[in-house]
């Protein structure tokens, strides 16, 4: 993966953040693809992010998420990222980094 192809999917997947869109989730992911993320009890595939996509934004509508650095190297992208929502009367804000491994320009693994 060049820099460039690199770049463009981190677009891509921001894109798809800031829209909370499940079809443009859906295209970055490999539907057997699968999601290490702590809140599930279990590994997802690809072809169930549009279904988790829609099931956060039903629990969290006020969730915001915007990068704050990327890198990669070969086929991983490391993805920094912060995000707030709203809890009641209070906003939280909190940072993570999001490990995505791509095969031709599509996420085959995710661990956030």
């Amino acid at each position: 993966m060049t820099l460039a192809d690199a770049e463009e999917f981190v677009t891509r997947f921001a894109a798809a953040w800031a829209a909370r869109d499940s079809e443009m989730f859906l295209r970055l992911w490999w539907p057997e693809g699968k999601l290490h993320y702590p809140f599930a009890s279990r590994v997802s595939r690809g072809d169930e992010i549009g279904m988790l996509n829609e099931l956060t934004k039903g629990r969290s509508p006020d969730l915001k998420w915007s990068m704050v650095d990327w890198t990669a190297r070969g086929n991983v992208i490391v993805v920094e990222w912060e995000s707030t929502n709203r809890f009641g009367d209070r906003v939280r804000s909190w940072r993570g980094v999001d490990k995505l491994t791509l095969r031709d320009g599509r996420i085959i693994e995710e661990v956030a």
